[in-house]
């Protein structure tokens, strides 16, 4: 129970991020309210388990790495694909994007541990 619940504060956390980086961040559109986000935030986040997943742990942004970094702007800019409707990113969208959640993920983790 206690890691359905964690899981769930992790997409919720998630989705606000989502929501702020679409506020903030030029390039980077998240339609749909909070739901659209929501969704949003379930498509990186398999699409980011499945790059680590081949390419090892290191890749991902905790990494703290340019690899790390890199990687994340890949996978935000890629989930727009798979999401046409409630994503929309451009190159420099998701650079800063990953930039932004780089950040706010070294302050408020969104792991699930």
């Amino acid at each position: 129970m206690v890691n359905i619940l964690s899981l769930v504060v992790r997409f919720v956390v998630s989705a606000l991020v989502l929501m702020g980086v679409s506020f903030a961040a030029p390039g980077f559109v998240v339609r749909g309210g909070f739901a659209g986000a929501l969704i949003a935030a379930v498509v990186i986040a398999v699409i980011g388990y499945v790059a680590e997943s081949f390419l090892s742990e290191n890749i991902s942004p905790r990494g703290k790495g340019l690899v790390g970094f890199l990687t994340g702007a890949v996978v935000i800019y890629l989930a727009q694909f798979i999401i046409p409707s409630l994503l929309s990113v451009t190159l420099i969208g998701a650079l800063v994007s990953a930039l932004i959640i780089g950040i706010i993920d070294a302050v408020i983790p969104t792991v699930v541990r």
